[in-house]
């Protein structure tokens, strides 16, 4: 049975199924929506008017972590841990990681430098948190987990942010997160979430604002 993932091209809650059938392999189609402009058909299928939405024939199902659960327990190898409070806690910091998209996205899409440095300091706070809990080379140690096909989305919309603007110094407290990240943007996985062309459609949002809003913050930088 095809599986198909209908996303945003700029959401990072899709690339975390992606990721996540990228690592098992599993065949599947990907239909791209715009949420600025929302088909009724979407709408439809849609209970929160959110991306993802995965089908699996005349399922739907909705909400990322969901997906991955699903797809975790239906298409082997598992990236959950074996022992139960350790899948868990890998379970509870997943939904902590959920936290991180608000920086992401907010720092990409707000005119304000206030806001700008209000959502620093606060992914700041959260990169410390995973850095005081960070095994290494991934989450839990050795092997690739559900909690690092969480988080790279995350880590990516931070790093992007980053470079456009590095005097945000977003990283630099937390060095260990920092290399987790460049192992996470390097993975086939991770690569493979995002679209060959995923930089220019992001300069291009900063550069218009989200829905033609007109130009970001960061926008304003790489304008510059």
């Amino acid at each position: 049975m095809t599986l198909r993932l209908i996303s945003f091209e700029l959401c990072p809650f899709v690339q975390r199924a992606v990721i996540s059938l990228e690592e098992r392999g599993v065949p599947y189609e990907i239909t791209y929506v715009d949420l600025f402009d929302k088909p009724d058909w979407f709408l439809a299928l849609s209970p929160t008017g959110k991306v993802p939405l995965l089908q699996v024939g005349d399922a739907v199902l909705f909400e990322s972590q969901v997906i991955a659960e699903y797809l975790d327990e239906t298409h082997p190898p598992s990236l959950h841990p074996s022992d139960p409070l350790e899948r868990a806690q890998h379970r509870a910091w997943i939904e902590f990681s959920n936290a991180l998209s608000g920086p992401g996205w907010v720092l990409m899409a707000t005119k304000d430098e206030a806001v700008v440095q209000k959502m620093a300091g606060d992914a700041k706070a959260g990169l410390a948190r995973l850095e005081a809990e960070l095994v290494g080379p991934f989450w839990g140690g050795e092997d690739f987990s559900l909690v690092d096909a969480a988080v790279a989305p995350m880590l990516q919309r931070l790093h992007w942010a980053n470079t456009i603007a590095p005097e945000l110094d977003l990283f630099g407290d937390t060095p260990r997160v920092a290399a987790w990240t460049v192992r996470l943007l390097a993975r086939p996985s991770v690569q493979k979430s995002l679209l060959p062309n995923i930089e220019q459609i992001r300069d291009a949002l900063l550069l218009a604002g989200p829905g033609g809003s007109g130009r970001t913050w960061m926008g304003d930088r790489l304008a510059a």
